[in-house]
């Protein structure tokens, strides 16, 4: 079952848990309020998942393109521009949807209060990132991730960076989601 809290304020390494003192867990309800979507598909140790619960929920979501990211310091090219980039906060046109199958990650999105909220994926953990919401993604200490990718359509992946308040996808979501 997935993790998220608000984080601290505190600067230094991103790929610490950044928890407060005492901890702000947030429960996948306050999460959906915020469009963020979360499904379990556990992964065993061989690395196996239900491959008909997956293709059930690209098939009711219209996810018809897939890739892998296999994300550490020896997999990916230009690691640590990679890793500075996708740390930058950002909102996309489309969803962001991840399947984590190895390995581990955050992903942080802004809360109404403009407070990040962290969010653990670990193997077995689909994550919907809303179109419009102001979001970065980190790997934690173990440095590795491998992940499914998912799209509708051909696969777009365009970072807007922050400030885009006037970016379509930013005002429809605030109109969505913004009472959450």
């Amino acid at each position: 079952m997935v993790r998220a809290w608000y984080m601290n304020r505190e600067e230094g390494d991103q790929r610490k848990e950044h928890q407060c003192d005492p901890p702000r867990p947030v429960t996948l309800d306050y999460l959906q309020k915020l469009g963020v979507l979360y499904f379990e598909i556990p992964v065993n140790e061989d690395g196996y998942y239900d491959k008909e619960k997956l293709q059930k929920i690209r098939d009711d979501r219209g996810y018809n393109y897939e890739d892998v990211v296999d994300c550490s310091p020896t997999t990916l090219p230009n690691y640590d521009d990679k890793l500075k980039s996708f740390f930058r906060e950002h909102l996309h046109a489309d969803e962001e949807i991840r399947y984590c199958v190895a390995g581990s990650g955050y992903f942080d999105v802004r809360a109404e209060n403009d407070e990040w909220i962290r969010i653990e994926v670990v193997p077995g953990d689909m994550i919907i990132i809303p179109a419009g919401i102001y979001h970065r993604f980190t790997l934690d200490e173990k440095n590795y991730i491998k992940a499914l990718r998912f799209f509708c359509g051909d696969p777009v992946w365009t970072p807007v960076n922050r400030p885009a308040d006037d970016h379509a996808a930013r005002v429809d979501y605030l109109r969505k989601f913004q009472s959450a």
